[in-house]
């Protein structure tokens, strides 16, 4: 096997302080943060005079997401930020949750806004919210009958 896990998912955001805040109220933790720039960093993205600030956050198990703020290049935006859920690309990072209720609310109040919820039989209870930039996030609270 040549996978071992996957390391990290990159979200490039205009507003990186609004999403990191985002997914720190989520439950992720700030591992560290940076500024990486130069040619070595242009040459493994295939990118010329690049100059990004990333931030690292991680899931209570070790997953990671990758938030990157480029200030050289500008970055680029393809449709709308609100774009549905059946656009082409990679549309929601979907975690596992206790108390599904208290964390729509508590990321509501943050500023998320609820796309919806249902409930799958008597497994699991889903809900979408759209956070900032338009970043969507499932929720899935297993439950007890599993």
């Amino acid at each position: 096997m040549t996978v071992k896990r996957m390391d990290n998912i990159l979200i490039v955001v205009d507003d990186l302080e609004a999403v990191k805040a985002f997914f720190v109220e989520l439950g992720l933790e700030l591992e560290g943060q940076t500024t990486v720039e130069g040619p070595s960093v242009g040459s493994l993205i295939g990118l010329g005079d690049v100059r990004a600030t990333l931030a690292m956050l991680r899931t209570p198990d070790g997953q990671g997401i990758e938030l990157d703020k480029f200030h050289t290049p500008n970055a680029v935006r393809f449709g709308p930020v609100d774009a549905p859920v059946n656009t082409l690309g990679l549309r929601r990072i979907m975690f596992a949750v206790d108390g599904i209720d208290a964390v729509v609310a508590r990321m509501q109040a943050h500023g998320a806004e609820l796309i919806g919820q249902m409930q799958y039989g008597e497994s699991y209870r889903l809900a979408y919210i759209r956070g900032p930039e338009g970043i969507i996030v499932g929720l899935a609270e297993q439950l007890g009958g599993v």
